[in-house]
């Protein structure tokens, strides 16, 4: 997990299959403090999954792959291609159904991810444009402990980015 993380772990849980198996696996490494090790897992994994290979995976891998980046840029790359992905999942699954309806519980991770990688490289405009777009779509996330603490992150970010806690 990124030192300087502002999502808590947990979240909306990809359709269970064997690469998410595997994707949850290297999760599990990260979690226990292998940065390196799940890096080299998570590169491992997108290679396999390629461009074409399913969005939701995609998603996931590059969520989780940012959180393994030393470099500001190579982390808000990452984000980026894990917001890209999750838009090719709704692109493909309109309706709200099955994995459509699970990527909209990673919209608020994903766009506070992004905030934060735009602060650290000096966007703030686009930092404060992701935290606007985290807070609305904090409606998609439960009343549990996942969606209170990514509440919580995107309300600490807003407190850091305006001094008010509340965007303009």
């Amino acid at each position: 997990m990124r030192g300087h993380q502002e999502v808590p772990t947990g979240g909306p849980a990809p359709a269970d299959d064997a690469m998410t198996s595997r994707i949850g696996q290297v999760v599990m490494l990260l979690h226990a403090g292998d940065r390196e090790e799940a890096r080299h897992r998570f590169t491992a994994l997108w290679a396999e999954l390629g461009e074409q290979g399913d969005p939701l995976h995609r998603c996931t891998v590059a969520h989780y792959l940012a959180d393994t980046q030393d470099d500001p840029e190579d982390e808000l790359a990452w984000d980026l291609r894990a917001l890209r992905a999750a838009e090719a999942v709704d692109a493909e699954r309109a309706g709200g159904g099955g994995q459509a309806g699970q990527v909209r519980g990673f919209y608020p991770s994903l766009h506070l991810n992004l905030a934060a990688s735009y602060a650290r490289v000096g966007e703030e405009r686009l930092a404060r444009s992701h935290l606007g777009l985290a807070r609305k779509a904090c409606g998609a996330l439960a009343e549990d402990a996942y969606g209170d603490g990514v509440r919580a992150a995107v309300g600490r970010l807003e407190l850091r980015l305006t001094g008010s806690g509340q965007l303009p």
